[in-house]
């Protein structure tokens, strides 16, 4: 059976060293559910997942209409800013980057994502309204104060923004100056996502991130005298060397600085894909039931701090927005990660960055060098994509809400189709796991499930089970 992989044979001792950690007879984790359902698994921020895109990518046309009809039903646009520029090599990154001390490289990459901006504009039949903002990297802070103003009144001057926005960009604490913060909250942006990872120095050198505990806890104090209403903190868990002592430490930093948010990603190990993550070795990683023994503890502090638990690997304090979608039944999950607004139509500019309109996606050029020259020719310069079937809508939506509300249901007919009742079949080894109930037109998943939640939504995965890989495309369950 696929969902059955071995674990070492330490299980037993891990599990006694970590039984402090984990809750076996609650909601959380069990030695026999972990050694079951560890294995590769995507994490859903699209369906299908980027692999089992066609082929062949929509041509222009295609896309073009799919953009209309989106912009037909809602103005409301979200607009995703690949900014890929690093200084340094941080090793555990899976992000697309360019890593370079060249600064010249600021103002022709602007220009260029704000010429592909302006295809989106003549298209558009009337002034899109940008609800939700995001610059992602690499790292925005690289650009300087001026010229990411520069960008961002290039994007927001042609465009309306409305009353209700969310605006946010992804900050490295050794290049985030109180002048960056400052050019951004004037225009508008109220939330910063800070790349923390982990304080330990040693864990810091490991994965070469070059900064101190002393400058995220700088960023954090001016971002909140200048006005920002939600920081949120990056960290992992599953790095090299990384013990509970590690986790302990983080969180103690985390309770005395208290963002309003806390993404707590399980490290993605895949060096077939990223070359710098053989830096350490696999020895050098938790793994199993150690490594997920690592959140047990995060989750367990940060609960006790206050938080909680949003989706998958993200918490917010109560008076957070993230926390009152999850409330409210409005928490919606895309290409940026859980977010507390829904747009139809999802904008992404820049080298690698992907567009969605529901029924559609597309991704532009990977390399910078072939995404300017595409926009300078005059092109769509998107490389891939994937028109959704009526299928793939319906699965999609299953997915999402699972993501997101831990539960499903197809009472309408428009939200049921074949490939869902053949996903509900191969639920029922979960089912008898306790991870899931499933009823006439609903599917529930239960407190032992929700860690187990890219299984579950594995099982409806029509494109893997119609062709599974031959090797391995993503990382660990755990």
């Amino acid at each position: 059976m696929i969902f059955v992989i071995l674990l070492p044979f330490c299980a037993t001792y891990l599990c006694s060293r970590f039984k402090p950690y984990i809750r076996y007879k609650s909601k959380r984790m069990h030695a026999k559910l972990l050694d079951k359902y560890n294995i590769p698994a995507p994490r859903y921020t699209s369906y299908p997942t980027v692999p089992y895109w066609q082929k062949d990518p929509p041509v222009p046309v295609d896309w073009n209409h799919r953009v209309l009809g989106a912009f037909e039903k809602s103005k409301d646009v979200s607009l995703y800013v690949h900014l890929p520029y690093c200084e340094n090599l941080c090793t555990y990154c899976g992000c697309n980057k360019r890593i370079t001390k060249n600064h010249g490289v600021e103002s022709p990459y602007i220009k260029t994502i704000l010429k592909e901006w302006q295809q989106y504009l003549d298209l558009l039949p009337s002034r899109p309204v940008i609800k939700e903002l995001h610059l992602g990297g690499g790292t925005p802070t690289f650009f300087s104060p001026e010229n990411l103003e520069m960008l961002i009144e290039g994007l927001l001057g042609p465009a309306h923004v409305p009353y209700q926005f969310d605006y946010g960009f992804e900050a490295h604490p050794n290049s985030t100056s109180r002048e960056h913060l400052k050019v951004l909250r004037k225009w508008g942006f109220n939330r910063l996502s800070i790349g923390v990872q982990d304080f330990a120095p040693e864990i810091l050198e490991i994965i070469n991130r070059r900064q101190t505990m002393e400058q995220v806890r700088e960023v954090t104090t001016w971002a909140r005298e200048i006005g920002y209403q939600s920081i949120n903190y990056d960290l992992i868990f599953g790095l090299p060397l990384q013990q509970p002592e590690h986790i302990r430490r983080t969180f103690k930093e985390v309770k005395l600085l208290r963002p309003e948010r806390i993404a707590f990603y399980s490290y993605a190990h895949v060096p077939w894909i990223k070359p710098s993550q053989r830096a350490y070795s696999e020895a050098d990683l938790p793994q199993g039931i150690e490594k997920r023994a690592l959140y047990e503890l995060g989750r367990t502090l940060l609960e006790e701090a206050g938080y909680h638990e949003i989706g998958m690997d993200h918490f917010a304090l109560p008076h957070d927005s993230l926390y009152h979608a999850m409330q409210t039944g409005a928490l919606h999950r895309n290409f940026m990660g859980y977010t507390a607004n829904y747009t139809r139509l999802s904008i992404g500019l820049g080298a690698s960055a992907i567009s969605d309109s529901w029924d559609a996606y597309i991704q532009n050029e990977k390399t910078i060098e072939a995404y300017q020259e595409r926009i300078e020719q005059g092109e769509v310069p998107f490389f891939r994509g994937h028109l959704l079937s009526k299928e793939d809508q319906i699965i999609r939506s299953h997915i999402l809400n699972l993501m997101c509300r831990h539960e499903t249901s197809w009472r309408d007919t428009e939200y049921q189709c074949t490939a869902l009742r053949e996903g509900i079949k191969r639920l029922s080894v979960l089912k008898k796991d306790g991870l899931v109930e499933i009823f006439s037109t609903e599917l529930r998943v239960t407190e032992a499930g929700q860690p187990f939640i890219r299984n579950i939504c594995l099982a409806l995965d029509a494109h893997y089970w119609r062709k599974q890989p031959d090797g391995q495309l993503f990382s660990q369950v755990v």
